[in-house]
C-alpha cells in the first residue's frame, strides 16, 4: 500500500502537518508515503504535475483534503498513467462523497431526503413542496453548513417558500465556489448527544470514534454499528466513513457516509489506529 498526502503549501515536498501523525504511522509499518499537489488539482492545475512525486506502480490510498468528484477523477486518472491505482476509483469516490450516490441505500436509518439539480429557486420551492410541511435541514451533495445553523442550513418550516429561500440563498453564498451539486433538504430529526464516526472497510466495520467536532465526547461502550451491514456492504464502497447520532426516542439514525479518505480523524483516535486499519 501507498499512502498518498498533500503536500505542505509552503514545503510541497513534506506531508501537510495535518497528516503527519497518519505519515509517521504508516512508516512504522513500513508503508511508503508520497505527496501530491492539492493546490494544483483544486485551483485548476495540471493534474500530472500534481502527482509528479508519486512513484510509479503502486496499488494506493489517499488521505487528504476533499476534492470535487472531477478533481478526483482527474487525479486518479493521472495516477493510473503512472501505472498508479487509487483503491477507489473516481465513480466509487463520488458515490460516497455525494449524498444522492448512497441515499436509495439507506432510506430505512437515515431522515428523509430530497434533492435538486442545480441552484434554481423554481426547482427548490419544489423540492421543498414535495416534504409537504414541517422542519428541515439544508446541504447540498457535499456539506451543510451548521455552524452558521439558523441563517443557512435550519428551515423551520418548509410550507414558508420565501423564508426557506432566503436560507438557501444564504447557504449558496457561504458556499461559493464549493457548492456542488444541488440543494438537498433533509427532514429534520431531534437528535440528543454527539455524533459517532464509523470507519468501514470493505463493508466491515473496522474503527469506531468520537466525531472530530466533538473529539472529547466518546462513543458509548454499548454502541454497535453492526446495524449499517445491511446499507454499508451492498454499496460496496472501499473505504468510507458513517456518521451516526442519537434520536430522541433511542434510535441510532444515520446523518451521512462520506469517503473515508478525505473523512477527518478526530484528536482522540491515535493516527496508528487508522493506518493500521487501512493496512490489515
Amino acid at each position: 500500500m501507498l499512502l498518498l498526502v498533500p503536500g505542505d503549501v509552503l514545503r510541497p515536498r513534506r506531508p501537510d502537518e495535518h497528516y503527519a501523525g497518519e505519515v509517521e504511522a504508516a512508516r512504522s509499518l513500513g508503508i511508503d508515503v508520497a505527496v501530491v499537489d492539492h493546490s494544483a488539482l483544486t485551483s485548476g492545475g495540471s493534474a500530472d504535475a500534481a502527482v509528479a512525486r508519486v512513484p510509479a506502480d503502486a496499488d494506493a490510498v489517499y488521505r487528504g483534503w476533499m476534492l470535487h468528484g472531477s478533481q478526483y477523477a482527474a487525479m486518479a486518472s493521472a495516477l493510473s498513467r503512472r501505472g498508479v491505482t487509487l483503491r477507489t476509483s473516481a465513480e466509487s469516490y463520488r458515490r460516497a462523497h455525494e449524498l444522492p450516490g448512497w441515499y436509495a441505500a439507506a432510506t430505512e436509518v437515515t431522515p428523509e431526503t430530497v434533492w435538486t439539480t442545480g441552484d434554481g429557486r423554481d426547482d427548490f420551492t419544489a423540492a421543498c413542496a414535495s416534504l409537504g410541511s414541517g422542519a428541515a435541514v439544508l446541504r447540498d451533495y457535499t456539506k451543510s453548513m451548521k455552524h452558521h445553523w439558523h441563517e443557512a442550513a435550519y428551515l423551520p418550516d418548509v410550507v414558508d417558500p420565501e423564508a426557506a429561500w432566503k436560507v438557501a440563498s444564504r447557504f449558496r453564498e457561504l458556499r461559493d465556489d464549493e457548492f456542488t451539486g444541488g440543494f438537498v433538504l433533509r427532514r429534520f430529526e431531534p437528535l440528543t448527544g454527539a455524533e459517532v464516526r464509523t470507519w468501514w472497510i470493505g463493508g466491515v466495520c473496522r474503527l469506531v470514534t468520537a466525531h472530530p467536532d466533538t473529539p472529547g465526547e466518546l462513543p458509548p461502550a454499548t454502541f454497535d454499528p453492526d446495524f449499517l451491514q445491511a446499507v454499508i456492504r451492498p454499496l460496496g464502497l472501499p473505504l468510507v466513513t458513517a456518521d451516526l447520532a442519537r434520536h430522541e426516542d433511542g434510535r441510532w439514525r444515520l446523518i451521512e457516509i462520506g469517503d473515508g479518505q478525505v473523512s477527518d480523524r478526530p484528536g482522540t483516535t491515535p493516527p496508528a489506529a487508522l493506518i493500521q486499519a487501512l493496512h490489515t
